[in-house]
């Protein structure tokens, strides 16, 4: 199994920058080295969606994250990463079919978490002045332990989903929410308390 850890360091520091909070420019002269991981994922992403059970799709996505998935986790197929190895997944999580993370900025999924089906996780954005556009901001994800994230929810950079909270169907996400409460909406606001 290959991990962050055992890539190549200079491969590593354009990662290394972007989760330091600096903004990348596509011309950037390591911003290729994004490339060699993507293309890496996507070869496993291709075995891992053929996969036929279970098991097979844990340790598929080990390989894919660098770490194990512990066997009382599920992912139904399709699932879908650029890169994987900034995804942390806990003990019991359930992710339903046709999920997308985005996780140069870091995901962690903490346990006992569900996710819906199509739930966006996106720790990735560009500026919005059109002169910088052409950079990469990232900034990470955190879906507290017991949190469910309702289907088609979209979870944006910088955000932490607190423990026990609900994020309703079609939601999209753009700052904290707090630990024990329901949100919907676009963008998602609280709902009520649990």
């Amino acid at each position: 199994m290959r991990s962050i850890t055992n890539c190549n360091k200079k491969k590593m520091a354009i990662f290394e920058r972007l989760q330091a909070g600096e903004s990348v420019s596509f011309d950037d002269p390591q911003y290729s080295e994004i490339f060699g991981i993507v293309a890496r994922t996507m070869k496993l992403l291709a075995e891992l969606n053929a996969s036929a059970d279970s098991s097979t799709v844990r340790k598929i996505l080990s390989e894919i994250t660098g770490t194990t998935i512990d066997s009382s986790t599920t992912v139904f197929l399709p699932f879908q990463t650029n890169l994987g190895i900034f995804t942390r997944l806990g003990k019991n999580v359930f992710i339903n079919h046709d999920c997308t993370f985005l996780d140069m900025g870091g995901i962690t999924i903490e346990e006992d978490v569900m996710i819906g089906p199509k739930v966006c996780l996106t720790t990735e954005s560009h500026p919005i002045n059109p002169q910088d556009r052409k950079k990469l901001l990232v900034k990470p994800i955190v879906i507290k332990r017991n949190a469910w994230i309702g289907a088609g929810a979209t979870v944006l950079l910088g955000v932490t989903v607190g423990e026990n909270s609900v994020v309703a169907a079609g939601a999209v996400v753009t700052k904290d929410v707090p630990a024990n409460t329901v949100v919907g909406g676009v963008p998602a606001k609280v709902i009520k308390t649990l």
